[in-house]
């Protein structure tokens, strides 16, 4: 049996957050508690979403101290903040980091605890705060699955939560809210939605749904990141990556993840780094490894590119994907090593003995030895 998780309500496309007040007055709440950073606040978008709030008489408090990599500090906060102003719901604006840390909130105020109870699958009994997630970055698709990562602090861990309970009652996607954003941002989002797409096409949890989404992301994606890197004002580009992320999300919210996103929220636990880049970073080298096990699926990949396969082998094809990601990688200005991300210097033994024990771990086509997720980080350094 496949079970489909995805929110019960999407909106998708330019202009689609002036639709949003219709629906926020239908779910019946009066005060929402909106989680988001102090830029997207002092820029002018949340204005833009509270704005709706207004519409429909609808009271509102802002929670804007999420930080890039949320913390447990934050969803307690936030939480705190909740209840003090006696909330009854959730809007979360931005991209994944404060959709992330909005899930965080949601499951502790139903749930009670500490968030770092929740870490790994469905490790909750109530369902989250009913939360509207209006998204503002085309790539994490934090708005649409059962996902959420929260840094323990403490423990300089990126704790992955698997949660069905997450699921948010209502999505928004508007291109109109991501056309300022600088282009750094624009291609790590973008290349996030392309290694979830891969990682959901080569996962053993991957079927027909899944593969059918995942590959129409892929295909989107190479056709759509470079022009929404180049011109973040070119709406059809910018539209057709905000597609992209439920695509993509829809595929790798139900398939599963692997070794890139394992490996990479190690990166952002110890040295706060940007999860798209570091995802984008690794995608090549976790897949090759991939490819030498499993090359089944890379023909298909390699189809959606838009390469040409005639007479290739399973092998040649994976060779070409690889290529092809490295490519568009250099192509939208992703860095190659962390040097260029201002780290010298790694606790090897931390991050691969952490990356085995991640919760997207399992979902890789195959269990890397310590010494292999080694080796791969170590053709980053």
């Amino acid at each position: 049996m496949s079970v489909l998780y995805v929110p019960s309500t999407n909106l998708v496309g330019r202009g689609c957050l002036q639709e949003l007040a219709p629906f926020i007055e239908e779910l019946g709440f009066k005060k929402a508690l909106v989680v988001t950073d102090e830029f997207l606040n002092q820029s002018g978008i949340v204005s833009k979403v509270t704005a709706q709030l207004a519409k429909v008489d609808v009271d509102f408090i802002i929670y804007d101290q999420v930080k890039p990599n949320p913390t447990t500090k934050n969803v307690h906060d936030g939480v705190d903040i909740f209840k003090q102003e006696q909330c009854d719901f959730i809007v979360s604006v931005g991209g994944g980091s404060p959709q992330d840390a909005a899930k965080g909130i949601g499951l502790v105020v139903t749930n009670g605890g500490d968030v770092r109870s929740f870490e790994g699958v469905n490790q909750t009994e109530k369902k989250a705060v009913p939360t509207v997630a209006v998204n503002t970055t085309a790539g994490t698709s934090a708005e649409y699955t059962i996902n959420y990562v929260i840094t323990d602090e403490e423990r300089e861990v990126k704790m992955v939560m698997v949660d069905k309970n997450s699921l948010v009652a209502v999505s928004v996607n508007d291109p109109e809210l991501m056309v300022d954003k600088p282009k750094e941002l624009t291609a790590a989002t973008g290349m996030d939605a392309l290694t979830h797409a891969i990682e959901a096409i080569v996962t053993p949890g991957a079927y027909k749904i899944t593969d059918a989404t995942a590959l129409a992301a892929v295909e989107t994606i190479f056709e759509y990141l470079p022009r929404a890197v180049a011109n973040g004002h070119d709406l059809e580009a910018r539209e057709q990556m905000a597609y992209v992320m439920f695509l993509a999300g829809l595929a790798f919210n139900n398939a599963g993840l692997g070794y890139v996103h394992a490996m990479a929220h190690q990166l952002g636990g110890v040295y706060d780094l940007p999860h798209g880049v570091c995802n984008a970073m690794l995608l090549p080298i976790v897949e090759r490894e991939n490819a030498k096990r499993d090359p089944k699926k890379f023909p298909a990949i390699a189809k959606a590119i838009g390469l040409d396969i005639a007479g290739k082998s399973e092998a040649e094809c994976a060779d070409a994907v690889i290529d092809a990601i490295t490519q568009l990688s250099k192509q939208v200005g992703i860095p190659t090593k962390l040097s260029e991300l201002g780290v010298d210097k790694v606790d090897l033994d931390k991050l691969a003995e952490n990356s085995m024990k991640d919760a997207c771990a399992p979902g890789n086509p195959f269990t890397p030895t310590k010494e292999e997720v080694i080796n791969m980080f170590k053709e980053i350094l």
